[in-house]
């Protein structure tokens, strides 16, 4: 049996109850966009929170950069307006697979609106599988589902060894958002 070794576009996970899932698919956004590509990028879940990559990811040439959620949906009050929101920004981002504007497209926190049941799962798998054959797609969250890691081409699960958080150190600014 012969491999087909030809460039197509590949599907990337990012994993893991540790930190740098979002930071590790940002680094590839950016060294894409190095090369002249094209990327899409939306966050399900965070909301208004101004971070620094935000913030960077706004003003660059060639991003889009969409922050569809209403903030961490763990602390919500407000489960039917998380709902519709993660209803509109998959819809948006089910458009992007087929888009030819964009050659990269990450698709932060997909995970969670799953595992909450926001989005099914066979529609995203779907989707996935019926994308444009050159585009590259990133999905981050933790607990990526056995489906979602079975039409992926690369899933890196992050692990947390060390974390100042546990000794009460808060988040960093400009280290960790």
């Amino acid at each position: 049996m012969s491999i087909d070794r030809r460039a197509r576009g590949l599907i990337l996970i990012n994993t893991g109850n540790g930190k740098g899932k979002t930071t590790a698919a940002i680094g590839t956004a950016f060294r894409a966009l190095g090369h002249g590509m094209r990327v899409g990028m939306i966050q399900f879940i965070k909301g208004k929170w101004k971070t620094g990559e935000r913030k960077l990811g706004e003003q660059t040439p060639n991003l889009t950069w969409l922050t569809m959620g209403h903030g961490f949906t763990w602390e919500s009050l407000d489960l039917d307006r998380d709902r519709k929101a993660a209803q509109a920004a998959w819809e948006i981002a089910r458009t992007w697979l087929m888009d030819e504007s964009y050659d990269l497209v990450v698709f932060d926190e997909i995970t969670y609106i799953i595992n909450y049941g926001f989005v099914a799962l066979d529609q995203v798998c779907a989707a996935l599988q019926a994308r444009r054959s050159d585009l590259h797609v990133i999905l981050t969250g933790r607990d990526a589902q056995a489906e979602l890691i079975s039409v992926a081409d690369v899933v890196t699960e992050m692990q947390p060894l060390k974390h100042p958080y546990g000794d009460g150190v808060q988040a960093q600014k400009g280290i960790e958002f």
